[in-house]
């Protein structure tokens, strides 16, 4: 096992995790609102456990679509990182987008060198 197996472990059960929020907890309700974007919600939960699915999907059973969702949730945390930025949260509470982007990026990357 290597470093990509268990970054890819932590982000899919993360995703799952965060998406399921999106569907079922007040506080990612009222997080949406503040960032502006309350109609996008459940579609963000809904890609959030995409990703999540599809990383550890592909972590069994197939490198492309492991890339996919890598490279799907990297973007999708970058554009929730900008979000972060644009309602001036602070560093603490915009890190954790960046961090997520910066792990789906990496393994992206790793997944894209070794083939």
């Amino acid at each position: 096992m290597n470093i990509v197996f268990y970054l890819t472990l932590f982000s899919a059960f993360s995703f799952l995790a965060f998406g399921i929020a999106c569907f079922t907890t007040v506080q990612m309700k009222k997080e949406f609102f503040r960032y502006g974007l309350a109609s996008y919600r459940k579609t963000v939960g809904f890609l959030q456990v995409l990703g999540g699915l599809g990383l550890l999907m592909g972590l069994f059973y197939s490198t492309i679509l492991q890339m996919a969702a890598a490279a799907g949730l990297a973007v999708l945390m970058l554009l929730g990182f900008m979000v972060r930025l644009k309602i001036k949260d602070n560093v603490l509470q915009a890190a954790p987008s960046l961090i997520y982007a910066i792990i789906n990026a990496y393994i992206l990357y790793r997944l894209l060198y070794v083939m």
